[in-house]
């Protein structure tokens, strides 16, 4: 289980789409968040706290995480090393729970930069 976490954490930072998932959360976030082009951002909220960003965020989430998890299993399909997957000597529940760690994980890796916004309001 731990060395399908590994090759699955491998294999989405290997790739560049996995640079770029995380890199659209942050900038999607940081777009509605801090500029006027939103009707949601900081800025004009009157004063400073983080409650718009509790509102927009897991809108942002509901769209990310599903575009993370459902790629996870159709790359095991495409490249045909679903078959060598399933004849290791893992349970099915093993192997779900092997790349739901490794989606829990890059999700929480790309929730650690926003912690710049409490930072930034609270100076």
């Amino acid at each position: 289980m731990i060395s399908l976490f590994v090759k699955e954490i491998n294999f989405f930072f290997s790739s560049l789409i996995g640079f770029i998932i995380i890199g659209m959360f942050i900038l999607i976030n940081g777009i509605l968040l801090w500029s006027n082009i939103s009707s949601v951002n900081i800025l004009d909220y009157g004063y400073a706290n983080m409650d718009m960003f509790f509102s927009i965020s897991p809108i942002l989430l509901l769209f990310f995480i599903p575009a993370l998890s459902m790629r996870i299993f159709s790359e095991e399909y495409n490249t045909g090393t679903i078959e060598l997957l399933l004849t290791k000597p893992l349970s099915y529940f093993q192997i779900i729970i092997g790349k739901f760690l490794s989606i829990f994980f890059i999700v929480i890796l790309s929730i650690i930069p926003t912690f710049i916004y409490v930072f930034s309001i609270y100076y």
